[in-house]
């Protein structure tokens, strides 16, 4: 059986067979594992690593595991937060730091694993996303010769020099134009622009208005479309809009290839859009995930969520113990709006091609509805 033909700029761009990029996403790497990352790139997408929290020891080993299952283009998705509160460079010295300055919100955490009768169990390891970590995991995507490299967040400029000289893509992430025209400004190659629809860190912005306003403000730098598109009439609609490609995450957190457990998968499938709300309780930025009793108390309480890493590192010590005792009903399921649209669960390859014949039939045989005339 033929493959369709979808083919754009990114395609070309990157080396691909279809303009659909798997976002990198983090949940300590269960997000995008290297199995779900070679089955997109094999599937003749380009599959991205989330490296939020993994070790750099941890990221060579993941690009080092997608590299054995293929030969196709991948890339590395790192968080490099433009902006952090003042703390300290380890878990260890944040975690002082809320006993002493935040005792309140230390209390209201362990008020929360004393409800849910949780043992506590503390992140093991002592990562806080500081400029030398974050460059220590830069230095290993560039050791590794990854082709591509996304700055989930933060300023990207700080590896593109470095970049250049390999010939690596580099793409950076916005969720305003401003941020869109930061990241052309910084040297990118591509920008992702995702709009507020979109699953886990999100901004303010609609996906539409985003994208049509950032096509044409940053140009001549091409655009990839994110936030809330999830078939192929959402990416029929983004290259209507003037973006070259999509950025999904949401759509593959479902994949039979993905880390997350069946039970979360599921609770994405049997979601409704209204279930994904954003957030600050679980990280101190503006997070979606699924609305559950944990950000509802947060909401309660009358306590403002800490900046991040404050609010994220307290977060992550209630999460490992849910997840120690297999309570993922409180756990954070960081997913979009577009997960209304998703049935079930299955391999990335039939989503990939399901993806690609829905564009294909969106933009060549679905039936006007309007008249008009040259």
């Amino acid at each position: 059986m033929s493959r369709a033909i979808l083919r754009t700029e990114l395609c070309d761009i990157l080396g691909i067979e279809y303009p659909i990029m798997l976002a990198g996403m983090g949940v300590w790497g269960m997000g995008t594992p290297p199995e779900l990352v070679a089955a997109v790139s094999e599937a003749g997408g380009c599959g991205v690593l989330g490296g939020s929290a993994l070790s750099p020891e941890e990221v060579r080993r993941r690009i080092q595991r997608v590299r054995q299952m293929t030969d196709k283009p991948f890339g590395v998705d790192l968080l490099l937060p433009a902006s952090l509160a003042s703390a300290s460079t380890t878990r260890t010295g944040v975690r002082e730091e809320l006993a002493k300055n935040h005792p309140e919100h230390v209390k209201f955490m362990h008020g929360l694993l004393e409800r849910f009768e949780l043992t506590p169990a503390p992140v093991e390891n002592d990562i806080v996303n500081s400029d030398a970590y974050a460059e220590a995991q830069i230095q290993v995507v560039l050791e590794e010769e990854v082709p591509i490299f996304a700055a989930g967040l933060g300023d990207p400029a700080r590896i593109i020099p470095r970049a250049r000289d390999q010939g690596m893509v580099v793409i950076g992430l916005a969720g305003t134009v401003r941020n869109a025209e930061r990241n052309r400004d910084a040297g990118c190659d591509l920008v992702v622009c995702q709009g507020t629809e979109g699953g886990g860190h999100t901004g303010p912005v609609a996906t539409l208005p985003l994208v049509a306003q950032a096509v044409e403000a940053i140009a001549p730098v091409p655009v990839v479309a994110a936030g809330g598109i999830t078939g192929g009439r959402g990416i029929a609609a983004a290259l209507t809009l003037g973006a070259i490609g999509v950025w999904m995450g949401t759509a593959f957190l479902v994949a039979e290839e993905g880390g997350l457990p069946d039970v979360v998968k599921d609770e994405i499938v049997e979601g409704k859009a209204t279930d994904f709300r954003i957030s600050q309780a679980w990280t101190g930025k503006t997070l979606r995930a699924k609305k559950n009793v944990i950000s509802d108390a947060w909401a309660q309480s009358g306590l403002e969520p800490l900046p991040t890493p404050h609010q994220r590192v307290l977060m992550e010590d209630f999460l490992s113990a849910a997840q120690l005792a297999g309570r993922w009903d409180l756990y954070m399921n960081a997913a979009g709006q577009g997960a209304g649209m998703l049935a079930e669960r299955r391999p990335a390859a039939d989503i990939m091609a399901d993806l690609v014949a829905g564009t294909v039939h969106a933009l060549t045989e679905t039936p006007q509805r309007v008249e008009f005339a040259p």
